[in-house]
């Protein structure tokens, strides 16, 4: 495996560790620990592989490995949530803000697979090979994550929605 590949793909894995994990800090240690362990383990990756997947599949098991290490917490929403792209309007605004909320009161199963497709636009396939779980799983994993989020982001939910008012 050459560097080059593997730096080439910085950018995503820092993108989906900071949606997944909340934490800046703790975003770019999980970037450097998948790094590290890629490289580290680079004999066991196969030429013929995409290996963005297999990036991703590393981040997934460190993650896994820190929810389980006993006396670590899993992070709670860090308020420096990064920001995605907004269109100039104070409401779209407000509305991501919401949405970003509402992702991190999701299972961590279910926002791993919302975020792989939403964000990282993975296919079920390179999901399921990345989670290490069956195409079933990740389909409907997507479908009750999407079901969970639509029941948050709706009013009578009890999520307080900022409202403009005219």
């Amino acid at each position: 495996m050459e560097e080059a590949p593997l730096l080439a793909e910085i950018p995503r894995l820092r993108r989906y560790a900071r949606a997944l994990v909340g934490d800046r800090a703790a975003a770019d240690d999980l970037v450097q620990d998948t790094l590290e362990r890629a490289w580290s383990r680079r004999r066991s990756w196969q030429d013929d592989r995409p290996l963005r997947p297999w990036l991703f599949s590393i981040m997934h098991n460190l993650r896994l490995d820190q929810l389980r290490r006993p006396g670590i917490a899993p992070q709670s929403l860090d308020e420096r949530i990064p920001e995605p792209g907004t269109r100039p309007t104070q409401s779209d605004a407000l509305e991501l803000a919401d949405l970003a909320a509402a992702l991190y009161r999701l299972p961590e199963e279910q926002r791993a697979v919302i975020l792989l497709v939403a964000l990282e636009d993975m296919s079920y396939d390179a999901i399921a090979q990345t989670l290490a779980i069956p195409r079933g799983t990740v389909m409907s994993r997507l479908f009750r994550g999407r079901e969970h989020l639509r029941r948050l982001m709706a009013p009578e939910s009890g999520v307080t929605h900022l409202r403009v008012v005219p």
